[in-house]
């Protein structure tokens, strides 16, 4: 992920502003005032969080307009589809993470996209051998069928109070008025510059002229504008039965690459009854009990509440608040590592895979797991997995399941109302700028999330629950959580990064509840992300800080990361205010924001 400049750029400063458009624009378009940014904000009548500001002004103008979290994190979403085009939008999916104020339960919906009907463990081979996976991701072959729109017809039709047409509003009108392209926008077209120019659609709307974008200037995408206000017109179903589904049938099955393209595009086998027969699946929620708190996450297809569960299972037996700063990073890398090697072996879609869910957050599995971790040395990765059907003490043979790679340029997004209700959401079109294929006059890019699926076996002797099937969800990371105290929200968060979600989530919410962080804090502490690899990811802070040392002289190894994760966040305060949190640097700083920041309810 690079960093997101943020974008608050002053209205006089830009009245001369250049227009960067996917269609025709005169000269003279100002653009809008951008809202104020910043990664706290305090008060009543609900919050939101995102990385970016329009997007969150988006969702705090649904809230008061009278609609409640659902509707603000739908807003939102829209809206980030609008701005952050190559980490989400309506050709991608995710998971969002309820809490009913009314009811005082927590519900889920799988969004994750789905493999065609015709997709088997051979997927991704070609001559019985993996494909490079550059060469898979820029093609049909990675496109599932989108779950984002299912997800938000699902969301507001059982917990929403406004009309599909109404929360669109805001990013349809974003879409059409355009919005200020910062140094990551234009550094992530760039990035992509060469898989864009292949696509002529991709092109024209993303590098017009065949340039990159301007930064200070207008970016517009009519295309999108015209699809959202379609599809609050005419429902969701259109982009599941209609011409919008049609369009998207014909650009994976024949992927719209210029005349004279070198590159090998092949094509995927995406049909009309995939997308028809597609649901977003509403799923109990994971659930752990930590430091007196309930923690819910997202329980498989992803792997995001499991492995969340396991590891604050295992760092229960740990008194974290007393331990030094090396003592606590140590457990938390330890406990990720034993996290990770679990999930890889038994994390799947329940829908094929017999997944051990309640064996995996057992109490009993996790003190299995944790007399593996010795204060004075570190466990070996690739590290074994254990069984949780058989819990057997300090088990540590078997053979290890790597960690397949997963696309970083999600995003995050956190809601809360002013009746309570809370809505953590994480949504994605995997890689940054997904398959690189723009769904041709409709505006945004289609996903690539098929490629978080294992290629191939990595023991054929073993079994490899992620491997691609027909109708199948790949395996996810995504760990969107909510944390309630006797039924009540005591915070909200979630990240994007790939397989460093897990990780990024573990450690925010340990810094929050263990180490006594405030949320925003929290959120910006230095990460180290260990998923059972023999070196540990470490952000500059920590690379280059004497903790690094001390590691070592235990026995970790590192390799340095620029940057992991975005989260956001929003926490209740004992005065009954919202607290709304992101990043203070990372992509620039994130966006958050109340609906009062001042007086009273």
């Amino acid at each position: 992920m690079r960093r997101r400049v943020a974008r608050n750029v002053s209205f006089l400063g830009v009245l001369a502003v250049v227009v960067t458009v996917g269609a025709a624009a005169p000269s003279s378009s100002v653009p809008p005032p951008v809202p104020p940014k910043s990664p706290v904000a305090v008060g009543y009548g609900g919050a939101v969080a995102s990385v970016d500001a329009d997007a969150t002004a988006a969702g705090i103008e649904v809230l008061r307009n009278g609609g409640n979290a659902v509707d603000a994190a739908v807003a939102t979403a829209a809206a980030l589809g609008v701005t952050e085009p190559y980490s989400a939008g309506l050709g991608g999916g995710g998971y969002f993470v309820y809490y009913n104020a009314r009811t005082h339960r927590v519900e889920t919906i799988d969004g994750r996209e789905t493999a065609p009907r015709t997709a088997d463990s051979s997927l991704f081979l070609e001559d019985g051998k993996p494909l490079a996976f550059a060469d898979a991701v820029t093609s049909g072959l990675s496109v599932g069928t989108p779950g984002t729109p299912a997800t938000w017809a699902t969301a507001l039709d059982t917990w929403g109070s406004k009309p599909l047409s109404g929360v669109l509003k805001p990013a349809e009108r974003l879409a059409r008025d355009g919005f200020v392209v910062d140094d990551t926008f234009r550094s992530q077209t760039e990035g992509n510059q060469a898989r864009f120019a292949d696509f002529p659609d991709t092109a024209k709307l993303f590098l017009p002229g065949g340039q990159l974008p301007v930064v200070g200037s207008l970016f517009k995408n009519p295309d999108l504008a015209r699809t959202y206000e379609k599809v609050g017109r005419e429902g969701i179903d259109e982009l599941y039965r209609g011409e919008l589904a049609d369009d998207v049938v014909r650009a994976v099955r024949k992927p719209p690459v210029a005349p004279g393209a070198s590159r090998v595009v092949r094509p995927g086998d995406l049909t009309a009854k995939d997308l028809r027969s597609y649901r977003a699946l509403r799923r109990s929620p994971t659930k752990v009990g930590y430091r007196g708190l309930d923690v819910y996450g997202m329980a498989p297809s992803s792997s995001g509440g499991t492995s969340v569960g396991e590891a604050l299972n295992i760092l229960a037996s740990t008194d974290l608040s007393r331990a030094s700063e090396v003592q606590y990073l140590h457990r938390y890398i330890e406990a990720s590592r034993i996290a990770f090697a679990d999930r890889g072996r038994w994390v799947g879609d329940p829908a094929f895979e017999d997944v051990p869910t309640s064996g995996l957050l057992s109490r009993r599995f996790a003190d299995s797991r944790e007399c593996l971790i010795k204060d004075d040395a570190v466990l070996t990765s690739p590290l074994a997995p254990g069984d949780p059907r058989h819990p057997a003490d300090c088990a540590d043979r078997g053979t290890a399941a790597p960690t397949t790679y997963e696309g970083e340029n999600t995003t995050h997004l956190t809601a809360a109302d002013k009746w309570g209700n809370v809505v953590a959401y994480t949504l994605t079109i995997e890689q940054t700028g997904g398959s690189a294929i723009t769904v041709p006059g409709r505006g945004y890019l289609l996903n690539n999330e098929l490629t978080d699926f294992s290629f191939a076996p990595a023991d054929p002797a073993v079994h490899d629950p992620n491997l691609p099937g027909p109708g199948k969800r790949p395996r996810s990371s995504i760990s969107p959580t909510v944390v309630l105290k006797h039924g009540r929200p005591v915070l909200a968060l979630g990240s994007p990064g790939g397989a460093t979600i897990i990780t990024t989530v573990l450690q925010s919410l340990i810094g929050t509840v263990d180490r006594g962080l405030p949320l925003v804090d929290a959120i910006a502490a230095p990460r180290a992300s260990q998923r059972n690899s023999p070196t540990t990811e470490l952000e500059p802070e920590l690379w280059n800080s004497p903790l690094r040392s001390q590691l070592e002289s235990l026995g970790h190894a590192f390799k340095l990361n620029p940057e992991i994760g975005a989260a956001t966040g929003v926490q209740r305060l004992p005065d009954g205010r919202w607290l709304a949190a992101a990043e203070k640097v990372r992509r620039g700083g994130g966006s958050a924001m109340v609906v009062k920041p001042s007086g009273r309810p």
